[in-house]
């Protein structure tokens, strides 16, 4: 709760089209895309535009003992944003400059309300590349991508969001500002705050500017698509291409189920068959030699129709098809729960073939997509919220799936991160002292419990 005179001191902070206990902001960020969390209102959005005004804030929050649940665009898919313990909102969008592109030293720092395409775009005019590519990167934030420490598809050859940040401006919940990192490519001075940092969802501190690392954009990028009757030849010929040592720069798998849902809503032309989407990319030599040798391995395997993207118009419907899978798995059930697991590359044939096994043990239909060539699959279980009995066994699914995953040597999450959802399942993964450990972590950043309460960390 927080308390009369806070709330006036607030307004003091922000002016007053940056504060609001208006109903419908409030409703507004009670959520986010998470299908298993609970909506919760916050009592109050603020909208910073500064450091200096989010510092005063946390002063205030650890004065008087209120929660501050900082988000972005809300695309998280755990409920890491949501106010479960109401309190204030800290809306990160308004502080949205780029604020530099060093071309020498090929870093951008920038304001976390950064959307990532956007950056993206920006240094692309420069010849340079910002890899991170998550699927929602048009509406996601780069504070949010930090906080979450975001993948995509591109990560199989390039890494994640960690990979790239090179430092942060952080304010701690004493309302203390420290710069952590550097803006070199290395230093190892002292602890590693910013990794410490990328990952932990807004509980430890909040992210106020990051430095990002920047590589030479890739001359050519060659794009392809290969169909197979069942999905396991699919998993398999993921398998052989990284037993082959080829890293494309994406090797994206979907079955049939998730290719049958987007093209019910994109019509975009896809055969009713599972599907690999695969890219190269690099000197226009290698690319297409990379690529060479994948189409063999693919045909190898029983790929029934190997195609490339001719052009780029080609090129940005298969991305837009691939992008849009979350929305078009949503349409198939009036729920679905959308998991992220990450198992060894080698092992996705097993996974893939454990939970075909589940789907028909349990009767929960189950479609799967994701980045196969890192390991990391999309797993959807489709529900329905009304139906206790049946939306009971899609919960009994989900715990199956984790355990399927760690017995394949697998992460319960490899890019949406813990929040809400999946707080009390770490403990499976990390055992009983690494959540002490955690504990103790968020009990030294933030004593009062007023960062982000309840993520991670199960209560």
């Amino acid at each position: 709760m927080i308390p009369k005179q806070a709330r006036e001191r607030l307004k003091d902070i922000y002016p007053q089209d940056a504060i609001s206990h208006q109903a419908e902001d409030l409703v507004a960020y009670g959520f986010d895309a998470a299908a298993i969390a609970p909506e919760s209102a916050p009592e109050m959005v603020a909208f910073p535009t500064e450091t200096g005004q989010i510092s005063a804030t946390l002063k205030l929050a650890n004065e008087f003992g209120f929660p501050v649940t900082a988000r972005g665009a809300g695309t998280g898919a755990v409920g890491a944003a949501v106010p479960v313990h109401k309190g204030l909102a800290l809306v990160m969008t308004r502080m949205n400059r780029i604020l530099e592109i060093d071309r020498d030293n090929l870093t951008a720092l920038v304001e976390p309300g950064v959307v990532t395409g956007k950056l993206q775009e920006e240094v692309e005019k420069l010849g340079l590349f910002y890899p991170p590519d998550p699927s929602s990167l048009h509406v996601s934030t780069l504070g949010g991508n930090v906080a979450m420490g975001s993948g995509g598809p591109r990560a199989v050859k390039y890494g994640v969001t960690r990979d790239y940040v090179l430092g942060l401006e952080v304010v701690f919940a004493d309302g203390s500002i420290v710069a952590t990192g550097a803006q070199t490519m290395k230093s190892v001075v002292g602890y590693d705050l910013t990794r410490l940092m990328v990952g932990s969802e807004g509980t430890l501190g909040i992210v106020t500017r990051i430095r990002l690392r920047l590589i030479p954009k890739p001359e050519t990028v060659m794009t392809a698509t290969a169909s197979f009757a069942q999905v396991s030849q699919a998993a398999r010929a993921v398998a052989a291409i990284t037993s082959a040592r080829i890293i494309p720069c994406a090797l994206e798998l979907m079955d049939r189920g998730s290719v049958e849902a987007v093209e019910k809503l994109l019509q975009a032309g896809l055969p009713a068959a599972s599907l690999l989407l695969i890219e190269t990319d690099g000197p226009k030599e290698q690319a297409s030699m990379e690529m060479s040798r994948i189409e063999g391995i693919l045909r190898e395997h029983g790929a029934e129709g190997v195609k490339t993207a001719s052009t780029r118009k080609d090129r940005d419907l298969l991305w837009k098809a691939r992008r849009s899978m979350s929305q078009a798995t949503s349409r198939m059930a009036p729920n679905k729960i959308n998991e992220d697991v990450t198992v060894p590359r080698s092992r996705i044939p097993d996974l893939i073939s454990r939970l075909e096994a589940l789907s028909e043990k349990t009767g929960a239909p189950i479609i799967s997509f994701g980045h196969a060539g890192d390991g990391n699959m999309h797993v959807n279980i489709l529900t329905d919220k009304r139906d206790e009995k049946r939306y009971a066994q899609a919960l009994k699914t989900v715990e199956d799936v984790f355990r399927i995953t760690l017995e394949l040597g697998g992460t319960l999450s490899g890019e949406h991160g813990i929040g809400l959802a999946k707080a009390k399942y770490i403990e499976s993964e990390i055992g009983e002292r690494g959540v002490e450990i955690i504990r103790a972590i968020k009990k030294l950043f933030d004593p009062n419990n007023i960062l982000n309460p309840g993520k991670i960390i199960p209560e």
